[in-house]
């Protein structure tokens, strides 16, 4: 049998560059290649999927901290190009998934994000601003070795082989780039233990990360998911993931107990066991933290992954002699990662076209405003622009 052998690199490639908020990207045809260092892996990038609000961070109009110059993008799905001497599994030609969540080494508590956001503490500034400055819009991206995730390519691009149980999944490369958005919002239900059977409020739904979480709850094994929203057209859209399972309510803003009212009436048995919370930025003051609190259960979960930065009334009398319990989440841990991975290989989670997803438009690096443009007009649930070096 041939030993595998490292294919010759290139020494440059073609990046994106943000030199300042203020300005626009700039494609630059020949950016050094980043040197191979111990614990770090050089991918290939083959797609990486546009955050809906990519745009607005790398604008200012979200403030995320981040250094520039920058070559922005966190997560993508590539071919290993060559791996640091202390690499264990992975090995070049292998195709996996960079996951962008930067976790310190020496302080698990700290973390930061690849290309996009430089945490908070001066220890997640200095991993952002020196080794792991450049993202994934790029042909190549440095990356630690435990942000690759090995994908089983014959299991998930393999077509499908009628009556046979290990044959593959037939997805796509691109339909992989999808994968980080349900990783997150699998972080936080995997937190609660969300079990199969039971009933979970998801709230809002109708966005990109809302929508994977009631994808991943079904996934999980819900018997009933309540997905909650304002946009009807998108609520429509998520009901049609699993018309048995799935039931919608609209988000009225300001009439908690008609809400909660709502939530009851849809609930099997009229008992809810968990709500999951990933509400964006301006939904401070939204009526539907109060009705998914109310609902539950005596012992009931609540998950907030949300990106409201603001204080929360709650009703803690009922908070407390309901025994409920609290968490908050952002992103996931190793664990997270093992067993969403598991959903994603053994198929209960679908994705691409039989998962109910869309992949909107496909651009090269010289697309990057249509990309961006189009990924924050069309962020309904499963829906992804994918930007292919």
């Amino acid at each position: 049998m041939s030993t595998p052998t490292t294919p010759s690199l290139p020494t440059t490639h073609r990046a994106l560059l943000l030199t300042s908020r203020s300005s626009p990207l700039t494609l630059l045809p020949s950016h050094p290649l980043p040197p191979l260092t111990p614990g770090s892996a050089l991918i290939r990038v083959l797609a990486t999927h546009v955050i809906s609000y990519t745009r607005d961070v790398l604008s200012g109009a979200r403030p995320y901290p981040f250094p520039t110059p920058l070559v922005p993008g966190g997560m993508c799905v590539g071919r290993v190009a060559a791996v640091g001497p202390d690499a264990t599994t992975l090995s070049p030609g292998q195709l996996v998934y960079v996951q962008s969540f930067l976790v310190g080494r020496d302080n698990p508590d700290v973390g930061c994000m690849l290309g996009f956001f430089s945490g908070s503490t001066a220890g997640t500034r200095r991993m952002v601003e020196g080794e792991w400055r450049d993202g994934t819009l790029a042909e190549y991206v440095r990356v630690p070795l435990e942000n690759c995730v090995g994908l089983d390519e014959g299991r998930l691009l393999a077509q499908p082989e009628p009556g046979v149980g290990e044959g593959g999944l037939g997805y796509t490369v691109e339909d992989l780039a999808y994968l980080q958005t349900p990783m997150i919002v699998y972080g936080g239900l995997r937190d609660i233990e969300l079990r199969p059977g039971e009933t979970v409020v998801v709230a809002p739904a109708t966005g990109g990360f809302g929508g994977a979480a009631v994808q991943v709850a079904l996934a999980m094994g819900a018997g009933r998911v309540i997905a909650m929203g304002r946009n009807e057209e998108a609520l429509r859209r998520v009901g049609g993931l699993d018309g048995e399972r799935v039931r919608t309510l609209r988000i009225v803003g300001d009439d908690w107990e008609g809400e909660l009212a709502g939530i009851k009436a849809l609930a099997l048995g009229g008992v809810v066991d968990a709500f999951f919370d990933i509400s964006p930025p301006g939904a401070l003051g939204s009526s539907h933290f109060k009705a998914g609190i109310l609902a539950l259960r005596r012992n009931g979960r609540v998950s907030f992954m949300s990106g409201v930065r603001g204080d929360l009334p709650l009703p803690m009398s009922e908070i407390m002699h309901r025994n409920l319990k609290l968490r908050g989440k952002w992103m996931y841990d190793r664990e997270d990662i093992q067993g969403f991975m598991k959903l994603v290989h053994s198929g209960l989670l679908k994705l691409g076209a039989q998962g109910g997803n869309e992949i909107t438009g496909r651009f090269g690096l010289e697309g990057w405003k249509e990309a961006f443009d189009l990924a924050a007009e069309k962020a309904q649930v499963g829906q992804m622009a994918v930007i292919v070096p």
